[in-house]
């Protein structure tokens, strides 16, 4: 049977701030349960997913047959489900009536949940809720609750129970869910009154969480789009001059302000690796620069012998030499010298020219970024890599040392309230995932008012 899925929650509950591990949970209004040896409390029965729910899944059409596609019926797959509401704005392919008829994809209505049961990384386990009517494709399942199964309530523990679902998947090669796996994942199930309590307290947290990430988001586009303004002096300080500009292949800069080849104002240093002692070996991201490679990937990415190793001073810069164009690029400001690979390209500022910051703040923009990108296309070497003899003719917009400077200082407060935020977000998904602990295995009850519990 198709559950009638209750409407959306208004909550009148003060949003979160902390949940103290005392005996009562001001926010909950619960108490402790008795103590168990065990994760779950039984104070509420135990139940399967299949004992309170129908699994099914979907299908995909043929993909070689153009009558099955672009059509009006949206089509949801596993990369939507990420412990969302998937709504019309997420769905990116569309099918037909008869691609709907023709393959085992169906309908599911609005208000389902989802399982991702296939995908590595972090996909496979993930929910979500369906905001609209949608096909969805095999590798999805549909969980079809019974009457009187509160819907967020198990959203909820399904939620919390990620890491086990996972694991029920890792018996087998492909490690992949299915349907039967899916049916045997336990929960405890209170009444269906305390269900709801439970639910509308932790859907209060989930807000205030989405609510930290759209700012953190809005904050970070506000930021590239004002790192893009003042590194290439579309906005300036004070009374300096905005509307004399020079308009150059790729960016305009003011006509007070210089433009330099990178080789004018930095050179390349390649000092390869002569320590007896364990120097750290280095790699370059995309978003975070250079980093500790064992600590980033949590494991051994680089060889043993590092005889050949370029050494990276701090206050020097590196760039993978064959991944400029993705934009790997860093400053390496985390110990007085690191290793880095052969193929990477090591250089250093001229201080009386460019002040260290500012450069690399310019040199991770979007616009580096596609200059780079370019540049790497038209190399000689052909061979999707860009080396210092090239990289080096590369023009930028250079500012007085004193703009460059107030430019830096101005950008990295920005960046302190994008950290801030985020730190404020890591507190909420802690601060949640304790309540999940407490309320999701009976270790707290919620306290039912009279008229509440019917």
């Amino acid at each position: 049977l198709h559950p009638s899925f209750p409407r959306k929650r208004e909550s009148t509950t003060r949003p979160p701030s902390a949940c103290p591990a005392s005996n009562r949970c001001k926010f909950c209004n619960g108490s402790k349960g008795r103590q168990g040896t065990g994760e779950e409390i039984m104070s509420h029965r135990a139940v399967t997913l299949g004992s309170i729910a129908k699994i099914s899944s979907g299908g995909t059409p043929d993909r070689q047959n153009p009558a099955y596609w672009n059509g009006d019926i949206p089509w949801a797959k596993t990369a939507q489900i990420q412990n969302c509401t998937i709504t019309a704005d997420d769905i990116d392919e569309w099918i037909t009536q008869e691609g709907l008829e023709q393959s085992s994809a169906r309908i599911i209505p609005k208000g389902t949940i989802l399982m991702a049961m296939y995908g590595q990384g972090k996909t496979r386990g993930q929910v979500a809720i369906l905001g609209q009517d949608a096909a969805i494709n095999q590798a999805c399942a549909a969980i079809y609750l019974r009457q009187g199964v509160d819907r967020d309530y198990v959203y909820q523990q399904l939620r919390f129970r990620y890491e086990s679902i996972r694991a029920l998947s890792n018996t087998g090669s492909q490690e992949n869910l299915n349907a039967e796996l899916i049916r045997e994942i336990a929960f405890p199930l209170p009444e269906q009154h305390e269900q709801e309590a439970i639910a509308q307290r932790l859907v209060v947290w989930d807000a205030s969480i989405e609510k930290t990430e759209r700012l953190i988001a809005a904050k970070r586009q506000r930021n590239e789009a004002l790192s893009n303004r003042l590194l290439f002096g579309h906005a300036r300080f004070g009374q300096r001059n905005t509307k004399t500009t020079r308009a150059l292949h790729w960016f305009s800069a003011p006509s007070d302000w210089q433009v330099v080849e990178i080789g004018k104002v930095a050179r390349e240093v390649s000092a390869l690796n002569s320590s007896s002692g364990d120097l750290p070996v280095l790699s370059c991201t995309k978003h975070d620069g250079l980093v500790d490679s064992f600590e980033y990937f949590d494991k051994k990415v680089f060889s043993h012998d590092t005889s050949k190793s370029k050494v990276v001073r701090h206050g020097q810069f590196a760039y993978a030499t064959n991944h400029i164009e993705e934009g790997s690029i860093g400053y390496q400001d985390l110990v007085p010298a690191g290793l880095v690979s052969p193929i990477y390209t090591v250089f250093q500022a001229d201080a009386e020219q460019i002040d260290d910051s500012y450069f690399y703040k310019l040199l991770k923009t979007e616009k580096m970024r596609q200059i780079f990108a370019a540049q790497t296309n038209a190399s000689v070497d052909r061979r999707g890599s860009l080396r210092w003899k090239e990289f080096a003719r590369i023009h930028i917009p250079l500012p007085p040392l004193d703009e460059q400077r107030e430019i830096s200082a101005v950008l990295d407060e920005a960046k302190r309230e994008v950290a801030l935020l985020q730190t404020q977000l890591a507190a909420l998904k802690t601060q949640k995932r304790g309540l999940m602990q407490k309320l999701l295995t009976g270790q707290w009850r919620v306290k039912m008012a009279k008229t509440e519990a019917g």
